[in-house]
């Protein structure tokens, strides 16, 4: 279904969004309507409507901010599920406090992606609301650059976001390939992010160790164009599997806009590569990339196909068809199938809302919303959950245990590789030594 006008889209697509969260009893106000909620609702066509299931009013706000279009819809519902989930198990309390969630879009009807435009609007919309005390998002790298430093300046103290799903080293380290002067440029008042789940590093190392370990002895790695946390991702990659022997044959961009890639899978067979490594996401024509990688340099059997998290969800597997069979995906942290205690029992509930594999960022969307409402029960203040958030341990939470460094990130960092096969079936768990995700962290 395509729209005339992308703000009527979007709207519709929070809408949408708020009807796949189950049916649990709750309350909705319209935007800027604290009659029902207790507080204000974020000013925006890109939000849905306010949704609260306490006793008593709200006055607390927290948002997510995901892409709800496009490709990445399915895995983006599934996230905000998981956070009204957490939500609901914690009786939308936090403290003294309770709490309401609105989710918010930040695609674009007419590609499915982010937009920068788009992510600046959101942030200054949710900066300049004072019920909102933290932000839960984004899923796209890209997307946060773009958020970080305009949430970091709200009235305040500024504005807390967690992210279960960033995973651009530059949001919170310096690496060789950061630009714009990152992550130094995003933070011109004080650090006001953190994630759930390991960095590119950590993924880059991971993935480069597991295509040792299936023999692998030479790659050729393609990245989207135009794309940072792609090229980023292809750089962690090279520099893991250089440390490890492995060759590298090529390093290339795709262009997310062609019609086909078979002269460009020609060039790559050229080098005869062991292997071919994507990194992008599956809204950048990947499924017809994949498809032409078969075309041309045949099933995945023979010369492999490896590919971070951008194309880990079901989307990739139903867009590429057979083609995607026995293609490697891996995934920052453990999948849901692996996850024990409060998240194996998250999973189950999600599963109970869902008509198909639990996607495989869900379960971190729902620990960003366990982290968040933990620093708002510790403070209820901007300023103080900004405090909070940064001293965060994390005992037998949703995804293990952990804690939030001095840059933000999470302190433990497996990485699980998945097959494809009907969906995404995970076949090992790689925790990376410290000089290989050092090696992966220079490119």
């Amino acid at each position: 279904m395509s729209f005339a006008h992308p703000s009527l889209a979007r709207a519709l697509a929070g809408l949408l969004a708020i009807a796949a969260l189950g049916c649990a009893v709750l309350l909705f106000s319209d935007r800027g309507d604290a009659a029902v909620t207790g507080v204000t609702a974020v000013d925006s066509s890109a939000c849905g409507p306010v949704q609260y299931g306490g006793s008593g009013a709200a006055d607390a706000l927290i948002v997510s901010d995901l892409p709800l279009q496009g490709d990445s819809r399915r895995r983006s519902l599934q996230m905000n599920e998981a956070i009204q989930i957490v939500l609901e198990d914690a009786g939308w309390k936090a403290g003294g406090r309770n709490v309401a969630f609105q989710a918010c879009d930040d695609s674009l009807a007419d590609t499915g992606l982010w937009s920068k435009v788009q992510c600046k609007a959101n942030a200054k919309a949710y900066a300049a609301n004072p019920s909102v005390l933290a932000v839960i998002g984004t899923y796209n790298s890209g997307c946060a650059e773009n958020m970080i430093p305009i949430l970091g300046q709200a009235p305040g103290g500024g504005l807390a976001m967690v992210s279960p799903g960033n995973t651009l080293i530059c949001l919170t380290q310096s690496s060789p390939t950061c630009g714009n002067g990152t992550p130094k440029s995003l933070y011109p008042a004080r650090r006001n992010y953190a994630r759930v789940v390991p960095n590119d590093a950590y993924q880059g190392a991971g993935l480069a160790k597991f295509a040792q370990g299936k023999g692998i002895r030479s790659a050729f790695i393609l990245y989207a164009a135009g794309d940072i946390t792609s090229f980023g991702q292809a750089k962690t990659f090279n520099g893991a599997a250089k440390k490890l022997g492995i060759k590298i044959t090529g390093f290339r961009q795709w262009n997310p806009k062609a019609y086909e890639y078979k002269r460009l899978m020609n060039v790559v067979g050229a080098t005869a590569p062991d292997a071919v490594l994507l990194a992008g996401l599956t809204e950048q024509n990947g499924a017809q990339l994949i498809k032409d990688k078969v075309n041309v340099l045949g099933p995945n059997s023979g010369i492999k196909l490896l590919a971070p998290d951008g194309f880990a969800q079901q989307s990739t597997i139903d867009l590429a068809g057979n083609a995607s069979k026995g293609m490697f995906v891996s995934v920052p942290g453990l999948v849901p199938q692996d996850l024990s205690g409060p998240g194996k029992q998250l999973v189950n509930k999600l599963k109970q809302k869902s008509d198909g594999p639990v996607e495989l960022f869900a379960p971190y969307a729902g620990q960003a919303a366990s982290v968040v409402l933990s620093a708002i029960a510790a403070s209820g203040e901007r300023a103080g959950v900004l405090d909070a958030i940064r001293e965060t341990k994390v005992r037998n939470g949703i995804t293990g245990s952990f804690n939030i460094t001095s840059s933000g990130d999470p302190s433990v960092g497996p990485i699980t590789v998945s097959v494809a096969k009907s969906s995404f079936v995970p076949t090992r768990v790689v925790k990376p030594s410290a000089a290989l995700v050092k090696a992966a962290r220079q490119g």
